[in-house]
């Protein structure tokens, strides 16, 4: 059984036990958070929503928030001595456990 979500401006395809990674969500660790905009639910038959299945829902616990990895941003314009601008970001992430399925 899967479903598709959709959290933070991106579409993401969930199952039960997985651990996905995404925007970060204002919530503490253990909070339990439920999602109602499902794009695709599927166990034996798939529902396909128009833009969203009703009464489907998929409920996750959170695990972490953190951040990832730094990355570095260089910008720089050839033959100009004085243009060179570094600048580095670490992007906040909310680590969710998906729990259970429903719809």
């Amino acid at each position: 059984m899967y479903a598709v979500i959709e959290t933070g401006g991106k579409q993401l395809k969930v199952e039960v036990g997985m651990s996905i990674f995404v925007e970060k969500l204002e919530v503490s660790a253990d909070d339990i958070v439920t999602f109602d905009k499902i794009l695709v639910v599927s166990n034996k038959t798939t529902k396909v929503g128009t833009p969203y299945v009703k009464d489907a829902k998929v409920t996750a616990k959170v695990e972490k928030q953190g951040k990832a990895k730094k990355i570095i941003i260089f910008k720089y314009k050839p033959k100009k001595g004085s243009t060179r601008r570094k600048q580095g970001h670490r992007q906040p992430y909310t680590k969710l456990i998906i729990e259970t399925i429903e719809g």
